[in-house]
């Protein structure tokens, strides 16, 4: 079995479930942008149009998490986790009106993990 680059804690994922109760499935984007666009944003599923520039993450908490191949460049060597604190971020992300925020907590991969990592994807969903 693979191992998985990213995870995510139960306080993200309570946050996702009452997201999803309010807007349907639920998908991940974070870009290399600056301010809050390094941030994780949270999106309808479909919402926001991956292309050739993004990766596959994985899925977490049945959410695909996309991210821009320039950031992975800088992230590609850490294992990462999708988690949520008080305050709103200056974004379009669905959590903002709920005085919540997705962050992305990160550590450096073991030689072990970096061994045996689930490879990524494309994240052109564009057909």
């Amino acid at each position: 079995m693979s191992f998985q680059r990213i995870d995510i804690t139960n306080a993200a994922k309570e946050l996702i479930d009452q997201l999803r109760a309010d807007h349907g499935p639920l998908m991940f984007h974070q870009s290399g942008g600056c301010c809050d666009g390094s941030s994780p944003m949270c999106y309808a599923k479909g919402e926001f149009k991956t292309g050739a520039s993004d990766v596959w993450m994985g899925n977490i908490h049945d959410c695909d998490f996309y991210m821009s191949k320039d950031q992975f460049e800088y992230w590609k060597h850490t294992h990462l986790t999708l988690d949520v604190t008080d305050g709103r971020g200056a974004s379009f992300s669905l959590e903002i009106p709920y005085g919540k925020r997705f962050l992305i907590k990160s550590r450096m991969l073991t030689e072990e993990e970096l061994g045996d990592l689930e490879p990524i994807q494309s994240g052109d969903n564009s057909s």
